[in-house]
């Protein structure tokens, strides 16, 4: 197949194309729906195939199910799929993850959240109509986790050992055009894991793309801004097109402002735009690129790119700089997951979780450690968040290293090639805490410079980041163009003294304590943001972790506890210290020190001193003496004890921004005022409540759905006493049944301990007084009623159009 790289103009488009000009040839469907699935087991390979399959192929592996064996056979075409009966198998939609409905098992890894390895297979029949003979067909799987096998009519496709990459396979050579086409999907979760719960199965979305044979490339645009200033920004592009008969093409190109203005137009490689609006953090704005094809006078692939104009650069002396101003990155790193839903979370998931952190004051996130999905970095761009885009974790050490030298080189290009156009993302991360960082020979310095070449050599324009361990070796830290520290603050800023010309950031702080030079585990209590925040050569900061997360846990946990939200996105009392210093608005928060309040505390490191906004203690502990945290981005804060005045003291006093008191415990209420400049600015309050819930409050995110299977809605269930007070000392069970257009998707409460026997459930005890129920839209327009049940206090119905 012909393909060729021109210069013009155009994009990234996972998305559905929307044109603003013209009508496209190319066709992008949501292929999502409708899929059959079966968990099994290898039960018959078939006569003479014993053992094992060899990685990366899956010869002679069959599966039984009843009186039914299928057993895939090698032939010259590749491999045929025969006798096939799905009739029994589940319906499922994608995203999908099988993994995350399995019974828990302690037995099992604690970093894959104590849930058992497995197989599963993936089916789906669709016909091609008449008018799409001699039309280009290709599929593209976001994501497949992992070591996955795709077929189409019996022809084996390709084997995929990554899990967090794109996978994208022409079928236009296999269509049954006269009768039905089947898809195949076979994913494996055995062979190696992650430190961290990755799911299985086909858990991003999955989509069709109809084309002319002649079209732009799956990935195949790239878009710069290598000039920008107030006046005018050029706009440089590439395109790489698929011309499998080596045809003349003719390229234009057309640039669109948000409210669909053409602002620039050519037929060549660069375009300009006049007095452009900068893509920001505080404002980020996006233009979009139509690219049309022609052969002579037909128009044979119109193509369209998000894209966004900004100007950036890290520097040694002043941190990163957007736009020509100093911007601290406030970070966050996260894992995949979204708790009961797994790795197959769905587009308003994420929306939810990125809308909690911009109100939060986060603006840059590091996705950690791997490639995210394509959704994701949408959001992120319409959103105004500074992102790390990630590959890989280990190089040739953990599980990744059976693949490193086969894989390593396609994996980073095809997370480049997708990603390259989002004005988002400005690192290109290439390990973490990599093993070889620790060796003294050079294998190591050798690995990252042939990592970081080749990075350069298909995208120069964004920086490259290595995230560095503790005792890592200098020298492979000098290496990429920006270093990343993790938990190591100290040697940080020592190391600057060293090596001054070095652009740094923090790739992962610990929440609270720090370490010394020389002694990660020093416990200092003296959180790590504090002391990097007035360091202007530094970058930023990244959080371990924003979010809990399922995985690298200790049994009975399923999870790493330690975020700064657990994983309903229910904010902890320990993130108030962050609020507070990431946020100009003016707060206060009140905790209780007690340390024995989160059961499920956690490694060592990345605990934080047992805090409870609440202020029902056991009546022993009446009159006696209690610490009391005031958390705050006030100059001075007064408490009260009821109606008593406590003292009034200044915050600079204190570490942490954190006045630490003692008061008797006396029960009725503890309250803060916060103080500017000698004005009163903020409250907030704890209080003893009855020790028995009576009221039940639905705090519902959505109250209209899209009717397109896909959309959600997140109920809070919160208890309350009698006196409307929130309750966190009784807890109850919470029973959901929907009924109408839509699913109950999942319920959680942010426990991380295996207390049930798996996420396949509908009921769940709230946790602190707190429940989420979610759930998802149909396909048709109705209503979807949500029954939820609380334990002695009877039924509240929450009926949601969907539209």
């Amino acid at each position: 197949m012909n393909k060729s790289l021109i210069l013009s103009v155009t994009a990234f488009f996972l998305v559905a194309i929307q044109t603003f000009g013209q009508s496209s040839p190319r066709k992008v469907e949501n292929f999502d729906f409708d899929w059959k699935f079966t968990k099994v087991e290898i039960a018959d390979r078939g006569p003479g195939r014993g053992g094992m399959p060899p990685q990366g192929g899956f010869p002679g592996e069959g599966m039984t199910r009843g009186a039914q064996t299928t057993v895939l056979l090698p032939s010259e075409s590749g491999f045929e799929a025969f006798d096939f009966d799905d009739s029994a198998w589940q319906d499922v939609q994608l995203p999908h993850d099988w993994n995350i409905k399995d019974k828990f098992d302690l037995r099992s890894s604690g970093s894959a959240a104590s849930l058992p390895d497995g197989i599963g297979w993936y089916r789906k029949s669709f016909t091609v109509p008449a008018n799409k003979k001699g039309k280009n067909l290709e599929i593209i799987f976001d994501g497949i986790f992992q070591r996955s096998d795709v077929y189409i009519n019996g022809h084996h496709l390709g084997t995929h050992p990554y899990g967090y990459s794109a996978v994208y396979y022409d079928l236009t050579p296999y269509l049954d055009y006269d009768g039905e086409n089947v898809v195949a999907v076979r994913s494996s979760t055995q062979g190696g894991r992650p430190r961290w719960y990755g799911g299985g199965g086909i858990y991003r979305h999955v989509k069709l793309v109809w084309t002319e044979a002649m079209h732009v490339d799956v990935y195949g645009t790239y878009v710069t801004t290598p000039e920008v200033s107030a006046d005018a920004a050029k706009v440089h592009v590439e395109v790489t097109l698929v011309n499998p008969e080596g045809a003349a093409a003719k390229l234009s190109h057309k640039i669109y402002d948000a409210s669909g203005k053409v602002v620039a137009s050519a037929e060549g490689c660069d375009l300009s735009i006049t007095k452009p609006r900068l893509w920001d953090v505080d404002d980020p704005y996006m233009y979009k690129l139509q690219t049309t094809v022609k052969v002579g006078r037909k128009v044979v692939d119109v193509y369209e790119t998000p894209f966004g104009v900004r100007t950036f650069e890290f520097t040694s002396d002043n941190g990163f700089i957007l736009n020509g101003r100093r911007v601290q990155l406030k970070g966050v790193a996260i894992h995949q997951d979204a708790g009961s839903l797994g790795v197959a979370v769905p587009d308003r998931s994420y929306e939810r979780r990125l809308e909690i952190f911009k109100e939060f004051g986060v603006n840059a996130i590091r996705m950690a450690h791997n490639q995210p999905s394509a959704e994701l970095l949408d959001m992120c761009d319409r959103m105004g968040f500074i992102v790390i885009d990630e590959a890989l974790d280990k190089w040739k050490s953990g599980y990744y290293a059976q693949i490193f030298d086969e894989w390593w080189q396609k994996d980073l290009e095809d997370m480049i090639l997708r990603d390259r156009n989002h004005p988002s993302i400005v690192l290109w991360s290439i390990g973490n805490e990599v093993q070889e960082a620790w060796n003294t020979d050079d294998e190591g310095v050798e690995r990252a410079k042939m990592l970081q070449d080749f990075v350069h050599g298909i995208e120069p324009t964004r920086p490259v980041n290595m995230a560095c361990q503790n005792n890592h070796q200098a020298k492979i830290a000098g290496v990429v163009d920006v270093t990343g520290y993790n938990y190591l603050e100290a040697r940080m800023i020592s190391e600057h003294e060293i090596y001054p010309e070095r652009k740094v950031l923090v790739t992962e702080m610990l929440p609270y304590w720090s370490g010394e030079e020389g002694n990660i585990r020093a416990y200092t209590p003296i959180n790590p943001w504090s002391r990097i925040a007035d360091q202007k050569f530094v970058a930023g900061g990244f959080i371990w972790s924003g979010v809990d997360y399922l995985g690298e846990a200790t049994p009975p946990s399923k999870g790493w506890p330690n975020g700064l939200f657990d994983i309903c996105m229910f904010e902890k009392p320990r993130a108030a210290y962050h609020r507070a210093v990431w946020n100009d608005e003016p707060m206060v928060r009140v905790a209780v020190r007690d340390d024995e309040w989160e059961p499920d505390f956690g490694r060592d490191l990345w605990q934080w001193p047992g805090l409870r906004e609440d202020w029902t203690l056991d009546e022993s502990k009446r009159g006696r003496m209690v610490e009391i945290w005031t958390i705050t981005n006030c100059d001075e804060v007064e408490l009260y004890s009821g109606e008593n005045l406590m003292g009034r003291r200044k915050t600079s006093d204190f570490t942490n921004n954190t006045i630490v008191w003692h008061v008797p415990y006396n029960p009725g209420k503890i309250t803060a005022k916060g103080y500017i400049d000698g004005e009163y600015v903020a409250d907030f309050s704890i209080y003893t409540t009855e020790k028995k819930a009576g009221i039940v409050d639905l705090e519902i995110d959505r109250s209209e759905l899209k009717a397109d299977g896909q959309d959600l809605s997140h109920i809070a269930v919160v208890l309350y006493d009698r006196n409307g007070r929130q309750i966190k000392v009784d807890e109850r069970l919470v029973s959901v049944s929907v009924e109408g257009e839509g699913r109950l998707l999942a319920v959680d409460n942010g426990d991380l301990v295996v207390k049930t026997e798996s996420f396949d459930r509908n009921e769940v005890m709230t946790q602190y007084g707190k429940a989420l129920v979610i759930v998802q839209a149909g396909r048709k327009q109705g209503n979807l009623k949500v029954n939820i049940t609380v334990d002695g206090l009877g039924t509240s119905t929450v009926e949601i159009p969907v539209r």
